[in-house]
């Protein structure tokens, strides 16, 4: 935006609202004509898939959400709800349009970002559409190892957790940690002893696996 440093604290100031736990700031239907930028706390966004709510992303601080229904003028596409007390910028359409209108930078980093939303959503479906945990955890882990995966020692390292890995998937965490666990005698994943990262000794060998899968539930027997 543009101004000088004294007009941006204040304008924060001025959108900035608190939250508590469990809000839920709009949910997947409504009209909305406002966006919300996380200060601190972490928001999840969840949608229904196949009659289910599968979560989509849970959102940290720095990130931007609901700006479809400003920009496109249509229902929520999705449910937000708030994880943890939270502080969030609410900013609405006028304001929006100001930003972008003053800030060109804005402009082509909330563009950016939008699509790389929208490549992750089409990934997030398709993994969601496996209705078999081994199929929609396989399918995820080779995603992410690709998209975030950072060099290991033993393979490439997610940066995920059994908790945050259930959330993402739409399973609950026993189910997480069966096929957890069978990919780990299969020797095709480890756990660091934090429990904070998955490490993929081989993202190919995973793949293959996922073949393996797929062609066990079209010819054999589970």
């Amino acid at each position: 935006m543009t101004g000088t440093g004294t007009d941006h604290v204040a304008l924060q100031k001025k959108l900035s609202r608190t939250y508590k736990a469990g809000t839920v700031l709009f949910r997947e239907g409504e009209e909305g004509d406002n966006m919300y930028i996380i200060q601190s706390g972490r928001v999840q966004i969840t949608r229904r898939v196949g009659g289910q709510d599968a979560v989509l992303a849970v959102l940290p601080a720095g990130e931007f959400f609901g700006e479809m229904s400003i920009i496109n003028n249509r229902p929520r596409s999705a449910t937000a709800m708030v994880l943890e007390d939270s502080v969030l910028l609410e900013i609405d359409g006028r304001t929006f349009e100001a930003m972008i209108r003053g800030n060109s930078e804005i402009a082509v980093r909330m563009v950016k970002k939008l699509a790389d939303r929208l490549e992750q959503a089409d990934r997030q479906i398709e993994m969601l559409l496996y209705r078999e945990p081994n199929h929609r955890i396989v399918h995820f882990l080779r995603g992410e190892a690709q998209r975030v995966g950072r060099p290991h020692p033993a393979g490439v390292a997610i940066p995920i957790n059994e908790a945050a890995l259930a959330e993402r998937v739409g399973l609950n965490r026993e189910e997480v940690r069966q096929v957890l666990n069978r990919l780990d005698l299969a020797r095709l994943l480890s756990r660091s002893a934090d429990g904070e990262t998955l490490v993929v000794s081989e993202v190919g060998k995973l793949q293959d696996f996922l073949d393996f899968l797929e062609m066990k539930e079209r010819f054999g027997s589970r």
